[in-house]
């Protein structure tokens, strides 16, 4: 069973478009919302301000974009102090990040795939523990897309798991990330939902994706969510209960009453 929490209900991940539109036209359906704190931290003014406004009337969680949890770079502490000053700032109680990279001598401005080896692991769980210590609590560490295998001496559930048991940290669950993968390196996506550590999962993510071809699809964030993948966060539901779930849509953003409804579904499925 899912460990009790204080987030709870259905997510959506906070755009700047519809900051003002929320603060004018609050939506009780919306449960909490997700920040990247890098896009957050600096601002000032205008936004600023609305975006306290927020953080004071609703519930918060943060995602990391830029942390590079996997990189071979040192670790940005300076940065982490940031994130844990912005979240104290602003309330948030849990920070997630992917199980990946994203720098090597600079920005790579894209989520780039770890060997699954076990030199790998001890790596990145070293470097999750570092920034827990810092911040003083345990991070959600997400299931991530990728298009390409480097360096595999185990599956990437395999690989995964003994990430989150060695860094003793909890799971963020991208349920579209695994339909992903499942279709375009050809496993189960329901045998590897049912091997996630449930037990340590803090919330999930679901989103929608682009269809390149039959046996390639390629994560998005900009497109409703298909049937595939509303059918695996129920069958999540059914085996684990059910865990806090936030809605993701990067870009073609529809209208907020759009993205609204289908926070609506994902607690439609929360009453089976």
């Amino acid at each position: 069973m899912i460990l009790p929490s204080t987030l709870h209900g259905a997510g959506l991940g906070l755009r700047r478009p519809f900051l003002s539109e929320i603060l004018q036209s609050p939506q009780p359906e919306v449960d909490f919302f997700e920040v990247a704190p890098e896009n957050w931290i600096t601002i000032g003014g205008k936004l600023g301000k609305q975006f306290r406004a927020m953080t004071e009337q609703h519930k918060f969680v943060c995602h990391g974009l830029s942390l590079s949890i996997g990189s071979c770079d040192p670790l940005d502490e300076a940065f982490v102090l940031q994130i844990k000053n912005f979240m104290q700032i602003h309330s948030i109680e849990h920070y997630s990040e992917h199980l990946s990279y994203c720098s090597h001598n600079g920005h790579l401005y894209d989520l780039m795939p770890i060997p699954f080896t076990q030199e790998a692991v001890k790596h990145v769980a070293a470097r999750i523990k570092r920034v827990q210590d810092i911040l003083e609590r345990k991070i959600a560490i997400e299931n991530v897309s990728y298009y390409a295998t480097v360096g595999q001496e185990m599956t990437e559930i395999d690989f995964f798991n003994a990430v989150i048991k060695e860094a003793d940290c909890d799971v963020l669950l991208d349920v579209n990330n695994i339909y992903v993968n499942s279709v375009n390196h050809g496993y189960d996506a329901v045998e590897f939902l049912n091997a996630m550590p449930v037990e340590r999962i803090t919330y999930a993510h679901i989103a929608g994706h682009f269809k390149e071809a039959e046996d390639f699809l390629v994560d998005t964030h900009g497109a409703p969510i298909i049937d595939p993948v509303w059918e695996l966060l129920r069958h999540a539901y059914a085996r684990f209960g059910v865990f806090p779930t936030l809605l993701e849509r990067d870009f073609n953003l529809p209208p907020l009453s759009e993205l609204v409804d289908e926070v609506k579904h994902i607690k439609s499925l929360m009453l089976f």
